[in-house]
């Protein structure tokens, strides 16, 4: 089994009681909220991405190597959701909520000795967290047979001058499905008009390594923050699926 399918049964857990936050429920509703920006669990979802991906550092909060928070300490950070909450007004169970909400699986909630932590999968661009303990590594190829990093033409020429680059974030994201294949694709925007499929083979064998998310992104550090189009298996356009030569 590669570890696309085996993150969807199981992930890495990060101590004795990881909470889950991929429910089934088909009453699930779509996007981050189901009732728009002023839906107040909504904007608290928005808020936590930020603040776990971007602001931790800047807001002195105390992030692990893993990327986990604790749930009690996020809640006492003095600041406004965009629906106007104030964010220390909001309960566990509405961070629980969010979590289980967000259709992309942004989120991991952990129960570690009876304190809840939480973390954002991937998208970080935070220093303090540690790709070796955030992510799963791949080893080998079997494990992700589809990994690509879906694009827009008007940006083709610039990779293809000078790499995919992470720009602000640790990594460079890459999803392990198309966005045909059933469910939300992590990793990859819907509305992209250019496939870049990696050589996973290619990169290994050069050393560079490659890590999943437990919402199944593939990322990379690449080398020196850039995957060179030396490790380009190919190009094609989206949906219509023709190649694009480079």
């Amino acid at each position: 089994m590669d570890a696309c399918s085996s993150l969807a049964q199981s992930t890495k857990s990060g101590g004795s009681g990881r909470v889950n936050n991929r429910d089934n429920d088909q009453r699930r509703p779509h996007g981050r909220g189901g009732g728009g920006g002023k839906d107040k669990v909504d904007a608290l979802g928005r808020l936590m991405t930020r603040v776990l991906r971007h602001k931790a550092t800047e807001l002195r909060l105390n992030m692990r190597g893993d990327g986990f928070v604790k749930v009690e300490v996020l809640l006492k950070l003095e600041l406004k959701t965009s629906a106007n909450i104030q964010l220390k007004s909001h309960t566990v169970d509405e961070i629980k909520e969010a979590v289980r909400r967000d259709n992309k699986q942004r989120f991991s909630l952990v129960d570690e000795n009876g304190e809840l932590l939480i973390r954002a999968n991937q998208g970080h661009s935070i220093t303090t967290v540690e790709s070796e303990k955030l992510l799963k590594p791949i080893l080998s190829p079997e494990e992700a047979p589809v990994c690509v990093h879906g694009t827009y033409q008007k940006n083709l020429e610039s990779i293809l001058a000078s790499g995919l680059k992470r720009m602000n974030r640790l990594h460079v994201h890459f999803s392990c499905g198309l966005p045909t294949d059933g469910e939300v694709i992590s990793g990859m925007r819907r509305d992209v008009n250019v496939l870049i499929f990696l050589d996973i083979k290619k990169a290994l064998e050069d050393g560079i390594a490659l890590y999943i998310s437990d919402n199944k992104v593939i990322l990379t550090e690449g080398i020196d923050g850039v995957v060179p189009v030396d490790y380009f298996q190919k190009i094609e356009s989206w949906p219509s699926r023709q190649q694009i030569p480079f």
